[in-house]
């Protein structure tokens, strides 16, 4: 069984960052492509990012250029570390394990989530 642990979220005025950590148990973290989802209040769970288990990665739009997905498979952990961070990216954020995508329905394995509040 996969299990993922969220952490790193927190609350951050505008323009600041913060980084978090997907913790995955198995052996077998390197072979999974990882996912960033998030969501927000009366919203639908969104992406954000991803990266292979090559090390490729993609972001949504809303992400590119201020957030970085990367990868420690030696830790069986992944980071997303965002910077510049405005308002609309309050969410709760999940970090997910599966195929390499942009598509939630890839994704087999999912933490609870971790809160980011962005405050303008």
């Amino acid at each position: 069984q996969v299990q993922l642990v969220e952490s790193g979220g927190g609350s951050v005025q505008a323009g600041g960052s913060l980084r978090l950590s997907c913790a995955v148990s198995g052996r077998t973290f390197s072979i999974y492509g990882m996912g960033w989802f998030r969501q927000a209040p009366g919203k639908e769970r969104e992406f954000v990012a991803a990266i292979s288990s090559a090390g490729s990665t993609t972001y949504a739009d809303s992400a590119k250029g201020r957030f970085t997905i990367s990868r420690d498979n030696a830790k069986n952990t992944v980071y997303l570390q965002m910077n510049s961070l405005k308002p609309e990216d309050t969410a709760v954020y999940y970090c997910a394990a599966g195929y390499y995508s942009g598509i939630s329905t890839s994704y087999a394995y999912w933490g609870q989530g971790t809160q980011v509040t962005v405050s303008s």
